[in-house]
């Protein structure tokens, strides 16, 4: 199980929209990406995302780990996420 928290540099609007204070970059999330970050603010950890995902939708939650895994990764490489 692991745990997320949002970096306070980070504002995000509801459209999925993303601004890293700290360097000026900007980002945006589609659809799933923004449910996913705002469940992360929310304090979710990975395992309760997936519950969550695939309760929702018809998907694997193998294939959806993996797919989360590899967007969380991009959101530690760019800052927007960090790793408790």
């Amino acid at each position: 199980m692991k745990n997320f928290t949002i970096p306070q540099n980070v504002a995000v609007s509801d459209s999925g929209f993303l601004f890293l204070a700290s360097t000026g970059e900007t980002f945006n999330l589609n659809e799933q990406g923004t449910l996913i970050y705002k469940m992360l603010q929310n304090g979710l950890n990975n395992e309760e995302i997936v519950n969550q995902i695939t309760a929702e939708y018809e998907i694997s939650s193998d294939l959806f780990q993996k797919d989360l895994d590899d967007f969380l990764h991009s959101l530690k490489t760019f800052g927007l996420v960090k790793e408790l």
